[in-house]
């Protein structure tokens, strides 16, 4: 072979390498880019809710959170701290008169009437079976007078298991100014629930019949629908308001393992019974070293909420002293400034106050 053939055969071999390496290149960034997305995939897309938490029941791990320190309504899973309070405050065996302010109470109810006489264990079954908010307002004014003083217990509680993204403005969880909790606090609220083996015993129920001390009998079904499809749920409290959407936590058992799951925004009933169970197994698999931990944000859930590092006070605040500019007196009419207190209050501070009354006509229909 001559000198100039042996030149032509080197360069056709490097071509010939460079080629196979660029295909090999392709190949394996193409296997990166499928395997990230898989897991990109996996993880991040098939949670629907904004906020979700898998948490070890026994240690408080965190073993899966998607946006676990996002603020969220708590819905009807308000009404667990409320059962804690009482389990805390009160006997079971006492004896509570139903007041007219509870009777009235926006529904979801038990269906407590002015004057009946009802045990505070009768009433913890209705407020975490059936998410009566009757109920959640009867133990309130049992325990403390009235709502406001229960409500400063339930937040004095918050503050002593080391709550410090939640804050509750009542005892069954109608949506309201100042009312949050997060994936991540209400998982620690569900563990210190756990402590009550009597509370145990109650959100594991799937149907109960009572009666008050009248005589009125009373039929209450658990609004857990996986009560009735996964032998290994310990028990669980569901909420729903239109704001809030579906909210629910729970705890299961496995062998020796124990985890709690939580699911707040999500968008139908059946993404939360799904994502439910998604994440039970999800708990399961990683306590037994089968799948890694995971923790992710979705920036865009935070971006839809507009979530502010400043408290509610002081946006409310910013809001009315932006509104005053805008109706500053050189720029309006005699009319408009013998009306200024009324504009103001149309649409300064209370663009919140408008939409806390539309909230609270709409969540007369609250699924609990």
């Amino acid at each position: 072979m001559t000198m100039k053939q042996s030149s032509v055969v080197s360069r056709q071999s490097s071509v010939i390498i460079r080629n196979i390496q660029k295909k090999l290149l392709f190949i394996l960034v193409f296997l990166l880019f499928t395997i990230h997305c898989s897991l990109f995939t996996s993880y991040a897309y098939e949670i629907h809710s904004k906020s979700a938490v898998v948490m070890d029941a026994s240690t408080g791990r965190i073993l899966y959170a998607k946006n676990p320190n996002l603020r969220l309504l708590p819905a009807s899973t308000t009404k667990l701290m409320t059962a804690i309070v009482v389990m805390e405050k009160a006997n079971l065996t006492d004896v509570v008169m139903i007041s007219k302010n509870a009777a009235q109470v926006a529904p979801h109810k038990a269906g407590l009437k002015e004057g009946d006489k009802v045990k505070v264990e009768t009433l913890l079954y209705a407020a975490l079976l059936n998410s009566a908010n009757d109920a959640a307002v009867a133990l309130a004014e049992a325990v403390a007078g009235s709502e406001g003083k229960f409500v400063k217990l339930m937040n004095t509680k918050v503050l002593a298991i080391g709550l410090k993204e939640t804050h509750f403005i009542n005892p069954h969880g109608l949506p309201g100014p100042n009312q949050y909790t997060t994936a991540f606090d209400l998982s620690r609220i569900m563990r210190y629930a756990l402590r009550y083996p009597k509370l145990k015993e109650i959100i594991g129920t799937r149907v109960v019949g009572v009666s008050t001390e009248n005589g009125n009998d009373l039929f209450l079904r658990n609004t857990n629908r996986l009560l009735w499809s996964d032998e290994e749920l310990v028990g669980g409290k569901t909420g729903y308001t239109h704001k809030a959407k579906h909210c629910f936590v729970c705890a299961a058992e496995r062998e020796d393992s124990k985890v709690i799951v939580t699911l707040l925004g999500a968008p139908s009933r059946w993404y939360l019974w799904k994502e439910a169970e998604t994440l039970l197994d999800k708990g399961f698999n990683i306590m037994a070293n089968k799948e890694e931990p995971v923790i992710y944000f979705a920036r865009a859930d935070y971006d839809a909420l507009n979530v502010k590092k400043a408290t509610y006070k002081k946006r409310e605040k910013l809001q009315v002293k932006s509104y005053k500019l805008k109706t500053d007196k050189k720029i309006m009419s005699k009319r408009a400034v013998k009306h200024k207190k009324a504009k103001i209050f149309a649409k300064g501070k209370n663009k919140k106050g408008k939409y806390y009354r539309i909230a609270k006509k709409g969540e007369n229909g609250a699924k609990g």
